[in-house]
């Protein structure tokens, strides 16, 4: 009967050593795929619109809604929008298409890229620099969370977009006239969240392709 104890007390340790595989960014061909047009995107084509800032009320602007990828998840993410009421239109920006969200690292208060950051930014290099996507040009969007006011973050923000399309050009050739940094700070939180909130998933920069 000892003979055959061990077996049986050895398998369950066995399973144990089966490999975890953490998520993380996107690859430079997920990054492809979520960026590549799907028809609305061509030359000439109808673009969608993104409204700049809520409306004098406080209600928040309606958004045409873009396809907007999670970097952890690789799944689609459409939010819902409601519509204004008796209220002005703010101005709105250029028009969204597909994006993608990606985490870059930044020391805090600072827009000098980390070692990770680089990294992150390398796949989106050769994402925006391949075959498949140099016809188009791109937003290049800095976010921030909540913490520190507003025109603080905007600051930082823009510093951030601007750093990210400084070193794609740089490393990977891609051209500047098709790449535009804007700094959005704390509008358009990934994660809705009160004031002076730490949140991780909205310090992100998202990646817009605005067509050919």
């Amino acid at each position: 009967m000892r003979s055959f104890i061990a077996p049986l007390i050895l398998a369950p340790l066995m399973l144990t050593t089966a490999p975890v595989f953490a998520q993380g960014n996107p690859s430079a061909d997920q990054i492809i795929n979520s960026l590549k047009p799907t028809g609305n995107l061509t030359a000439g084509g109808t673009r969608g619109i993104r409204l700049a800032a809520p409306s004098s009320d406080g209600t928040a602007p309606a958004q045409a809604q873009a396809p907007v990828v999670q970097a952890a998840t690789g799944q689609p993410r459409v939010a819902s929008a409601k519509p204004m009421a008796h209220a002005t239109a703010p101005a709105p920006v250029e028009a969204a298409g597909p994006s993608v969200n990606l985490t870059v690292n930044f020391p805090n208060g600072s827009a000098d890229l980390t070692p990770e950051a680089m990294t992150t930014l390398d796949a989106l290099g050769r994402a925006l620099s391949s075959s498949d996507l140099a016809n188009y040009r791109f937003r290049i969007e800095g976010h921030t969370d909540t913490v520190g006011s507003p025109e603080y973050n905007r600051a930082l923000s823009e510093r951030r977009a601007e750093a990210v399309v400084n070193y794609i050009v740089t490393r990977f050739g891609v051209q500047s006239s098709r790449l535009q940094a804007v700094g959005m700070g704390e509008e358009g939180l990934l994660v809705s969240t009160p004031a002076q909130t730490p949140e991780p998933r909205n310090r992100r920069v998202q990646v817009i392709n605005l067509g050919a």
